[in-house]
């Protein structure tokens, strides 16, 4: 018996010794990246020169906003202050969500044929892809950079035509 323990502890030495290189190295890995991280931490609550920070005060800060976003949707006036939308329903059309509801109505002016009675667009439906305005013929419709709009119900995201022209 006692052959078999001294056979078995070279064998046993081998297994430690595997282990203790494999910490070692698994250790060399480890701590530059901690020591990394604790650099980074102290720049950050040093605020150290060339170290940019990305924070914002947003409510009082306005975020930039980048060019061509699309936020929300409005509709446009002519320069006698009427409507430009001419319901031709090709907005309502191409349209992915079907999101627009447009109702036509003869129009009181004579160099248009009909004008929205109800133009309705549900803006938690709205995927705010632009295809509605880069359908409309008369340039109607557009997406303004606004995006921070606030709602405590849902009627309140179904912007009627009154809102929509007021924007």
């Amino acid at each position: 018996m006692s052959q078999a323990t001294e056979e078995s502890t070279p064998a046993m030495n081998t297994q430690a010794s595997a282990r203790i290189g494999k910490s070692k190295w698994l250790f060399r890995l480890y701590l530059p990246a901690v020591f990394k991280g604790l650099f980074n931490t102290f720049l950050h609550l040093v605020k150290a020169k060339g170290h940019k920070t990305f924070t914002i005060q947003y409510p009082e800060v306005a975020r930039p906003v980048r060019k061509g976003y699309r936020g929300e949707h409005r509709l446009k006036k002519d320069a006698l202050g009427r409507e430009k939308c001419v319901a031709c329903f090709m907005c309502q059309t191409v349209c992915p969500s079907n999101c627009i509801r447009i109702v036509a109505e003869e129009a009181p002016w004579p160099d248009r044929d009909k004008r929205p009675k109800i133009f309705e667009i549900d803006m938690l439906r709205c995927i705010y892809c632009g295809m509605c305005e880069e359908a409309c013929p008369c340039d109607a419709i557009e997406l303004t950079e606004k995006f921070n709009v606030v709602s405590t119900t849902r009627t309140e995201k179904i912007y009627n035509k009154e809102k929509l022209l007021s924007n």
